[in-house]
């Protein structure tokens, strides 16, 4: 096994010069361009905080030295905690996780294999899938249950992933009372407000509009969330050459000051907040200006992000493995493992979207999260590198077996034969007349019964409440 955790930062798209002129070009924009803020609460906040505030064009600008300050508060690491202790995850430095991502409106039906609209029950059975597979470190709540009226979403989207899953539940929110709802619930099933606190098995997701602009609404819901405490992302999508440049430098430059002015906005709100720096951005077809998931392009973004993170030691949020293909093929496959393994290599920390996932991020599968898992295996298998010592070197080893001889039944084999390879759960590496035999399944098939197999066999850590007793507390929730 390679679990989550491991340091990546091989892989290196910017050079020093090119953070460092990244880093001062962002600065300029903060100096002389700034930051359209359309919350009243957030002006009042920069301004308070002696920030230059235009409240009449709603735009803020502030000096290097005043950015910078702001940005050294967040802690530099940040704890996102299961409900059962082995899945916390510790992001900051170079620590890679990989995880889910959404909100997608569409699921391939098990089934039918044709897409559909989401549902409750499917956000239910994508989290009960998920908490399966080991590869899969965390849960961005991956789908909108459209049936449900808006104002009843968040507390049944959150009880969705906390009833089917012990791992770490990140979901982005919709509106006020919904987000305090489901504050409150969590609080109850952690055994009350500091529990939570200490050990937050939930984060939020509020967003930034590109270029350059904070709508009203997603940036109250940042403060609430900040004001409670609880760990946030706050990521930009920048879209190459649609709302954003069409250089990669001089888009990471506008994300840049878009995810920073988030991350002070939360500091200004409640000092120590934990806060991710983050990205969602990736490129368009520019022949159809048709946002895009798996285009390589995504990859080099979201790795040179996570260097400009790690150059203000800020925890970083980002966005791999998806893929454009409506359906599970072979497309399917590349683009999910090239973006993965570019930006898990550049020692990105929390990295969202990388487990099934398709179609322009509109549906998800639940056979593409059986296959990701392999692949995801695979890329965290990168990710360990190659360890050198005396034991890895194996003089000795060697020497004991000499000319001629084999190692399959050597001791050194059995010790390190799971620390080296990697043994994947969905791939066929038999022979011919033995695939023959099982029926010639394709990725595809194995990976539907894997999927059918989870939901009628997996039971997932229980919650210390029943839904009866969560709905007294929780009018809204479904179930």
């Amino acid at each position: 096994m390679f679990p989550g955790g491991l340091t990546g930062g091989q892989y290196k798209p910017l050079s020093p010069d090119g953070i460092e002129k990244i880093h001062n070009t962002s600065m300029r924009l903060w100096e002389e361009v700034g930051v359209e803020i359309n919350s009243r609460t957030a002006l009042n906040l920069f301004k308070q905080h002696g920030a230059e505030v235009d409240f009449d064009k709603k735009r803020v600008r502030a000096s290097r030295e005043w950015v910078m300050n702001w940005l050294g508060k967040p802690p530099s690491e940040v704890r996102l905690c299961g409900r059962e202790e082995k899945h916390d995850l510790i992001i900051g430095g170079t620590r890679v996780y990989l995880g889910t991502g959404g909100t997608a409106l569409n699921v391939l039906d098990l089934d039918t294999g044709e897409r559909r609209r989401s549902t409750l029950k499917d956000c239910q059975e994508a989290c009960r899938v998920v908490d399966a597979l080991d590869n899969i470190h965390f849960i961005v709540l991956p789908l909108y249950p459209t049936e449900l009226p808006a104002e009843t979403v968040d507390i049944n989207r959150f009880y969705a992933g906390l009833s089917n899953s012990s791992k770490h539940i990140m979901g982005g929110i919709y509106t006020k009372e919904g987000t305090l709802e489901v504050i409150r619930m969590a609080e109850m099933i952690a055994g009350g407000r500091e529990a939570l606190r200490k050990r937050p098995f939930i984060s939020m997701i509020t967003c930034v509009m590109s270029p350059l602009k904070l709508d009203d609404t997603y940036t109250e819901l940042l403060i609430s969330v900040a004001e409670q405490g609880i760990p946030l992302a706050i990521p930009a999508e920048p879209l190459l050459a649609a709302t954003a440049p069409c250089t990669v430098a001089g888009l990471l430059t506008q994300l840049n000051v878009e995810t920073q002015a988030g991350v002070v906005i939360t500091q200004m709100a409640n000092p120590g907040t934990p806060v991710l720096y983050a990205s969602t951005s990736t490129s368009v077809d520019l022949k159809t200006c048709n946002y895009l998931g798996g285009s390589v392009e995504m990859g080099l973004i979201n790795a040179g992000a996570a260097q400009m993170a790690q150059y203000y030691n800020l925890p970083y949020y980002g966005t791999a493995g998806m893929s454009d293909a409506k359906t599970i093929d072979v497309q399917c496959g590349y683009e999910s493992a090239v973006t993965a393994i570019m930006v898990a290599l550049s020692g990105a920390n929390y990295i969202h979207d990388a487990a099934g996932l398709m179609e322009f991020a509109m549906t998800v599968s639940f056979e593409k999260y059986v296959i990701d898992n392999d692949i995801l295996g695979m890329v965290m298998r990168a990710v360990h590198g190659i360890p050198v010592d005396e034991e890895t070197l194996a003089f000795e080893v060697i020497e004991r077996v000499g000319p001629g001889g084999h190692f399959l039944a050597d001791e050194h084999t059995v010790r390190y034969m799971r620390q080296e390879s990697y043994l994947p759960t969905l791939a066929d590496r038999q022979l011919r007349e033995h695939w023959t035999e099982k029926g010639c399944m394709d990725a595809r098939s194995r990976a539907n019964k894997m999927a059918r197999e989870i939901l009628a066999n997996h039971q997932p850590e229980p919650l210390p409440y029943s839904l009866a007793e969560l709905k007294k507390q929780f009018p809204g929730l479904v179930g």
